[in-house]
């Protein structure tokens, strides 16, 4: 044998491992699989790749430990899976090397494509999907104002550069529609949007109508749609603040968009409950409310000069604004956006109800011209929601107060100033203009 040839055999002889860990899969419960083996080499968020057969596997995280056996989930269908299967342990870190070509694709919560655009290119670094975010002490502040492009959040919920805010909103009232026009019209270098448990009928139809060419050329988009197993769309929340993590790095102001926390809490909450974790209020488990803040802590600004603008929707179930998650994560985020089904009602979209929003960046983002101009609206706009039923119901007489007639004079006005079609954009600028016009302040 020739020392080529040796040479080659030692080369190739380097890239098999040494030996290979498994276990065996001893039951399987609902989506709960219990595996068998040297669970000492196992560890809770590691990875099995369970052995259909020769050609197939199926992709599981541990999740926990009963007794000798390891607890595990599937990221896919269990079907074909029998007693007796392989469990092999998986050394690999759980991550995903992203680059700046990733940006117009569109990828499940893997990080794996699902566009038919061909495959994705990989960076130099590995990102985790569960990361810690950074230390407090050694981030920046939040930056200037950030132009949203939706004239009453510009105006009367200011968001800074780097700022978190929650969109609490019941289903079909206009959050994703929102989100679509905050991702074609913000003032930002990269949009990485998570779908979490979206309707798979309509994920086309937000990157093709509400998103647009335009929108996606500068956008990854995480798609976990809600037939999913729970693992995949908790990943998707993950892989989404992970990607954001990845631009920021890199000195890049991200808008980070996710479709809805609230089905990121229901995955976890299945994951915990098929672990053996004891259900609280509304069967949500300990560990929902111990994942929200580790999740949404990541966004934010960084120790650099890179930003992650997070605008996270939060589904509220029968409109419950103090139900368990929209109370916890209204307490983590930096402001939240309330959007209220009797607006929409009304025909006016975006369904905003300004006086229930609140933006915690205020009034150090509102431009300190305009400031009054913003506290006399508001104060217009209270003194009509007040007033509103007496006034629908004809039992208010004009002349009775001036405050009152003052509101009901200028209410026209500020509900068209409220009102925008999904394909407008105001700045924030030209949002003070025209309401300073409307309250007739120079």
């Amino acid at each position: 044998m020739t020392k080529s040839r040796i040479g080659k055999a030692i080369s190739a002889l380097e890239t098999v491992d040494p030996f290979r860990i498994y276990g065996r899969v001893a039951a399987v419960r609902g989506l709960l699989v219990e595996v068998a083996g040297p669970v000492g080499a196992m560890q809770v968020g590691g990875r099995l790749d369970i052995q259909v057969d020769e050609m197939s596997g199926i992709a599981c995280e541990v999740i926990g430990f009963s007794g000798d056996r390891a607890l595990a989930m599937p990221f896919g269908s269990l079907q074909g899976v029998r007693r007796g299967c392989e469990a092999r342990v998986s050394a690999a870190a759980p991550g995903v090397r992203p680059a700046a070509s990733w940006l117009g694709r569109v990828v499940d919560a893997l990080g794996r494509p699902i566009d038919g655009k061909g495959p994705l290119g990989a960076g130099s670094d590995l990102y985790p999907f569960r990361a810690d975010p950074p230390p407090a002490h050694g981030r920046k502040r939040v930056g200037e104002p950030l132009d949203l492009g939706v004239r009453a959040i510009n105006t009367f919920i200011t968001a800074a550069r780097g700022q978190r805010m929650g969109i609490f909103a019941g289903s079909g009232v206009g959050k994703s529609v929102l989100l679509s026009m905050m991702a074609r019209a913000t003032e930002a270098d990269v949009a990485v949007i998570g779908l979490v448990g979206e309707r798979g009928r309509e994920v086309q139809e937000f990157l093709q109508d509400d998103l647009g060419e335009e929108g996606l050329a500068r956008s990854v988009v995480v798609v976990a749609t809600s037939d999913e197993p729970a693992l995949m769309r908790r990943n998707a929340a993950y892989l989404t603040l992970t990607l954001s993590e990845f631009f920021r790095d890199q000195g890049r102001s991200v808008l980070c968009m996710m479709d809805s926390v609230t089905r990121f809490a229901m995955a976890q909450r299945d994951i915990g409950l098929a672990a053996g974790e004891p259900p609280t209020a509304k069967g949500y488990t300990p560990t929902v409310f111990g994942e929200l803040p580790r999740l949404l802590e990541r966004a934010g600004p960084g120790a650099e000069d890179g930003t992650v603008t997070g605008i996270f929707t939060v589904l509220l179930e029968g409109d419950d604004h103090n139900e368990p998650v929209a109370d916890a994560v209204r307490g983590i985020l930096d402001g939240h956006i309330v959007m209220e089904r009797a607006i929409a009602e009304r025909g006016r979209y975006p369904a905003i109800n300004v006086l229930r929003s609140v933006s915690r960046t205020m009034p150090r983002s509102c431009d300190p011209e305009f400031w009054p101009v913003v506290q006399r609206a508001r104060q217009v706009l209270a003194t009509y929601a007040d007033m509103e039923e007496l006034i629908r119901l004809g039992a208010y007489k004009s002349g009775s107060s001036p405050e009152v007639d003052e509101a009901v004079a200028l209410m026209p006005q500020l509900d068209a100033f409220l009102r925008q079609r999904k394909e407008e954009s105001t700045s924030i600028q030209d949002g003070y203009r025209r309401l300073a016009e409307i309250l007739g302040v120079v």
